[in-house]
């Protein structure tokens, strides 16, 4: 499981990156994503110092992307945000995770591991703002009856019929 920081994180730069590259005030994207507004700041802080983000004061001012959101995976914002997944350790906990110094789970857990590995390089905060917008749009055409809401569906998967 990532950390509450992490999670934060990627919920935050898919909004702001559905913003197509106008400045958005970190207030309105806690808002928006439900985010205590003084956590994200930090957390916001934190990516600019690392790159991913770029912020800017006063009028006209607000965050944006530093990078094409194609360019900014899950992993780089574990990396920013010291998420222990980054950290190759023991699933036991007993040390850092290495073939010279196996425990019983070792086989399953470097496996299990390398994937979760693979799932953050391979998904972007594009992929994250693309599954942000449909969940929005299906919400809002639910709540105006385009769509009617079906809790037991996945949220993702249109009904028949439905525009995409």
């Amino acid at each position: 499981m990532l950390s509450q920081a992490v999670g934060y994180a990627i919920q935050a730069l898919g909004y702001i990156a559905s913003a197509g590259g106008k400045p958005v005030l970190v207030k309105e994207v806690a808002e928006a994503a439900e985010i205590p507004p003084a956590y994200l700041a930090k957390i916001i802080h934190a990516l600019a110092k690392q790159g991913l983000v770029v912020t800017q004061r006063g009028i006209g001012g607000g965050v944006t992307l530093a990078r094409p959101a194609t360019d900014i995976s899950m992993l780089d914002l574990c990396a920013a945000l010291a998420d222990p997944i980054t950290v190759p350790r023991c699933m036991l906990g007993s040390t850092e995770c290495s073939d010279q110094r196996c425990c019983p789970a070792h086989t399953f857990w470097v496996a299990h591991r390398t994937r979760m590995l693979d799932f953050l390089r391979g998904t972007c905060v594009a992929d994250i703002a693309a599954f942000e917008a449909r969940r929005r749009w299906k919400a809002a055409a639910a709540e105006i009856g385009i769509i009617p809401h079906d809790p037991t569906r996945d949220p993702m998967t249109p009904p028949s019929g439905a525009l995409p």
